[in-house]
């Protein structure tokens, strides 16, 4: 069969970033309305805030890893339109009944069922993209999905601040989540999957990812390279209010504003890390130069000689934030690693890894370094983050270079060294 190729404006391209866009809407939402949501529930100690807010992220971001297995499977097994149905429906109805919670138990569990839901779009977008796209304007087509739908966080921000109402905000999640699913209607299959449909090769086998050494490594670094990611969202902007008033003593600074500067700057960051990949005709070249920017930044947000603000931090956290717009060239490079038969699972699993992985950084972060060893907040983050970049740069140098690769090929199941 002829595999039609689109192009980088298609329809294709343009509803994935549609549903990229929804998808950060929902993903982001809890972080820019923590505070006030949490007072709404009656949590109003500080302490008391930290400890529920990690407790909730944690819960959503182990949902999202849960949802990466299951709908990674699904993508290559029932298709990966299939996959973008079928979680968008389950987080928009998620995200909707959030709205109405009374109680903290009741929000926890709300985030995580959205996060299993929200474990499918980007991994599944990814790869319809990638597959329908020229494998010279894959890069660039991933990042304009990525770049746009990265905004969604900004609508998230401005949607909180005109409305006033955090309960209002997740229910328009939940609508536009239903207005997407009309949208994908008009979306064609993948041609290479309806190839691999009519075979009787072994689809969506997520053990195939551990049954051969090489097959195992490509899996591991891939995941590896993605964790400072989530370590500069999820800690040092996320929390930025607390660090704020560590380095300065200042309360008034705003999470959530905060979060939409630095998702601007990733939205641009993304498009731009397209080009600079189109542009070296690599894809590690782009980590090394977001690796390299993110560690000036990082250096510059904990430096104490530097006469610290509100509006220095939000430069701040824009800057950690365009230096993290490697995500889509991130979850690309995780798609063309695998076959086509095991490339859904990758691409919706890879990220969700590294969604996931958050939790394990906040138990280095919060409850080893600063509760049980008494570290100071600033310390401690430099600590983990250190760790975290580290791993990410020796994973990148171990991985496969994969600009030119053509994604037409079978992963095999055997068992081989």
């Amino acid at each position: 069969m002829q595999q039609k190729h689109f192009g980088v404006l298609s329809i294709p391209v343009i509803i994935g970033a549609l549903g990229y866009f929804v998808d950060i809407y929902d993903l982001l939402l809890f972080t820019i309305v923590r505070i006030p949501s949490l007072k709404g529930l009656g949590v109003l100690d500080a302490a008391q805030q930290l400890n529920a807010s990690t407790s909730i992220i944690n819960h959503q971001m182990v949902g999202l890893l849960i949802g990466g297995i299951v709908w990674g499977t699904l993508g290559d097994k029932k298709g990966r339109l299939s996959v973008l149905f079928g979680s968008i429906l389950l987080y928009s109805v998620a995200n909707f009944y959030n709205g109405y919670v009374t109680s903290i138990e009741g929000y926890t569990w709300c985030r995580f069922i959205a996060g299993i839901g929200l474990a499918g779009e980007l991994g599944a977008g990814i790869t319809l993209v990638s597959e329908l796209l020229p494998k010279h304007k894959r890069g660039i087509g991933t990042s304009m999905v990525a770049g746009i739908g990265l905004s969604g966080a900004v609508a998230a921000y401005f949607v909180y601040k005109l409305s006033g109402d955090w309960r209002l905000c997740y229910k328009i999640g939940g609508g536009l989540g239903a207005l997407l699913l009309l949208l994908r209607v008009s979306v064609a299959e993948s041609g290479m999957f309806k190839e691999v449909k009519e075979s009787n090769v072994s689809r969506g086998n997520f053990f195939l990812f551990f049954t051969q050494k090489r097959r195992f490594k490509k899996y591991i670094l891939a995941i590896l390279i993605g964790l400072p990611t989530w370590f500069v969202i999820g800690i040092l902007i996320n929390l930025s209010n607390q660090f704020a008033f560590a380095l300065y003593g200042e309360k008034t600074l705003e999470s959530g504003r905060a979060i939409m500067y630095s998702y601007i700057a990733i939205s641009i960051g993304d498009i731009l890390a397209g080009f600079v990949s189109q542009w070296f005709k690599s894809r590690k070249m782009v980590f090394y130069i977001c690796y390299a920017f993110s560690l000036m930044v990082a250096f510059a947000y904990f430096n104490p000689t530097i006469n610290h603000s509100n509006n220095t931090m939000y430069f701040l956290c824009a800057m950690l934030g365009l230096s993290t717009g490697y995500w889509a060239i991130f979850v690309t490079m995780g798609a063309e690693q695998f076959g086509t038969n095991l490339r859904a699972t990758a691409a919706t699993t890879i990220p969700n890894m590294v969604r996931g992985a958050l939790p394990l950084m906040n138990l280095l972060f919060k409850d080893f370094l600063i509760e049980h060893e008494k570290v100071d907040i600033i310390h401690s983050a430099i600590f983990t983050g250190s760790i975290v970049m580290i791993i990410a740069i020796v994973a990148v140098f171990f991985t496969e270079e994969t600009f030119y690769k053509d994604l037409n090929y079978l992963e095999t199941e055997d068992i081989l060294p």
